[in-house]
This record gives C-alpha cells, structure tokens and sequence, in this order.
C-alpha cells in the first residue's frame, strides 16, 4: 500500500497520542507527537526566563532552538530532543502543562513549528497528533481523524497520567488545567483547535486500546 499522510487532532487526553503510536508501530510509519513540540519549545522559554509577550525575544530564542525525535530502542517510541537533551521526561511536568497552551498561541512559534512538522511529512509514511494538524499543517492528508472523549473520563486519564510524575498534583488542579487548555486550544486567533470538514470524528469514551485502533483500521482501509 502507498504511505500516506495521517492526521490526528482532538481534545486534550483523548488518547490522539496512544492511538498515533498504535497506528505507526502498525503501519510501519513515523510517529510524530506535535504536542511535545509545544511542550519542549515551553520548556526551552522557562529554562531561559523568556518573556513569551516580547515579539523580539521568541524570535531570538526560536533561532536557538533544535528540536528532534530519536527511536527510544527502551521505551520502543521516540522521544523527544530539544537541542540535543532527551527532554520527553521533563516536557510532562504540570509547571510546563500549565504555561504551553500560552505559548502555542503565540504566531511565531506556531510557524516555527508548523513548518518542522511541513518538513517531517514530505516523504509520507507518517502519523502525526495534534491541534490543527488536519486543518493547518497537512491539509490535504489523505486520512485525518478527530478524536474526542467524555470530560470526566479525561480527567480521570490526565491524573492518572500526572500522578505518576508528581504524586502530590490534585484532580482539581488536573480538571482546571484541562478546562483551560481546552478553552484556549479553541478561541486562539491562530489555528484554533476544530475539526476538519474532511476529518472522521472517533469518540472513545468506552473503547478501549485495542478497539480504538481496530476502529482507527477500518477507517483507513475505508479510504484505501
């Protein structure tokens, strides 16, 4: 079958990650996780004491900034690089949770990336998750997917996640966070978060994994 180009956009912890990478271990494609793009350019602006509402000072720090993802051999996905530091670990704390939907907003960092992702796709054979993947990045790929979940059950996802890396975070301060990424993720002025008119909606609220993915299938072979 010839490689193509799949989009997965949707809410946050919906599992657009999960399946991304359930899809490219399946398919043989490249997975690339856009959200830690975001994450890792956050992280780099907070490192730095970067102040995100000086036009002049993002470009400067744009211009410092290499992002990368490696083939963890481990972990069996890639992590994520920001100027040669494996950072997929760092890029998950509740301090850059709380300030990326911020600096995605922001124009010039937004180009930044959209344009490495741009670069990511041109051979095909790839699989990326995101917010405005299937509407500004690529789109013209050929399957894009918009996922979505109930609110309880993704804050239930989100803590569970958070948890593990900080025991003390509360489901309040998870629930807060995620209402407020959503809120901004849809009413930015730049590549709001929204469905492509083109885009198959996939709720998996009471699906698990392996339902996801065999759903995810059926879909691409619709396609095909």
């Amino acid at each position: 079958m010839e490689k193509i180009i799949i989009t997965i956009d949707g809410w946050s912890s919906c599992g657009k990650s999960t399946l991304a990478k359930q899809l490219a271990k399946q398919l043989g494609y490249v997975y690339v996780d856009s959200g830690a793009m975001y994450r890792a350019i956050t992280l780099y602006f907070l490192r730095n004491h970067i102040d995100w509402e000086n036009h002049e000072k993002v470009l400067d720090a744009l211009k410092e900034i290499t992002i990368e993802f490696h083939f963890n051999k481990q972990s069996q996905q890639s992590d994520i690089y920001l100027n040669g530091e494996d950072v997929e670990y760092h890029i998950r704390d509740m301090i850059v949770a709380d300030k990326v939907s911020d600096v995605a907003t922001i124009k010039e960092v937004r180009e930044f990336a959209v344009k490495q992702q741009q670069k990511m796709g041109r051979k095909k054979g790839i699989v990326m998750d995101g917010r405005d993947i299937g509407t500004t990045v690529f789109p013209h790929a050929e399957l894009k997917l918009f996922m979505t979940a109930d609110i309880s059950i993704r804050v239930e996802r989100r803590f569970k996640e958070m948890y593990e890396k900080n025991p003390n975070v509360t489901i309040e301060e998870v629930k807060n966070n995620l209402e407020m990424r959503d809120y901004i993720d849809s009413n930015r002025e730049i590549s709001p978060l929204r469905k492509a008119d083109d885009a198959i909606v996939l709720d998996n609220s009471n699906l698990t994994m392996e339902e996801q993915l065999k759903l995810a299938l059926t879909f691409l072979k619709e396609k095909s």
